[in-house]
């Protein structure tokens, strides 16, 4: 296993999920396990939880981003943990219209060590009323 496959497989671990190597960047696919709907239609494909690491630098460094569905509940304490741990949110914003209930996604970003990263996002998914589920 390459150095680049166990930090992708120990990034995957503290998110609770499942790792994927692709071109060079690490992903970990979850989503939100609640019912939604779009136009009055059940859903499961609009709840991702997408965590990756790309560009991982010879310091450990790695570009490091998230799309996380919010309830919009969640958004207030969720974003203070993120904030409060310094990563910046770049983006909160809807995709679908006529949707129930109504969800927000939110993008967060950094630069440093892809586990402190995963180790971040971890504490900030605890502000989340639901844990995310591996897919």
């Amino acid at each position: 296993m390459t150095n680049f496959e166990s930090i992708c497989a120990q990034f995957a671990a503290i998110l609770k999920g499942k790792s994927t190597v692709n071109q060079g960047s690490c992903s970990v696919s979850l989503h939100r396990n609640f019912t939604v709907s779009v136009q009055g239609r059940k859903s499961t494909s609009v709840l991702p939880a997408g965590v990756v690491f790309e560009s991982l630098d010879p310091r450990g460094h790695a570009l490091n981003l998230a799309e996380i569905a919010l309830l919009q509940e969640e958004i207030p304490a969720f974003m203070s943990s993120v904030v409060q741990q310094n990563l910046i949110v770049s983006a909160l914003h809807n995709h679908w219209l006529f949707m129930n209930p109504q969800i927000m996604y939110i993008h967060i970003q950094s630069v440093e060590s892809p586990i402190s990263f995963a180790e971040k996002m971890a504490r900030a998914f605890s502000y989340l009323r639901s844990w995310l589920v591996a897919e």
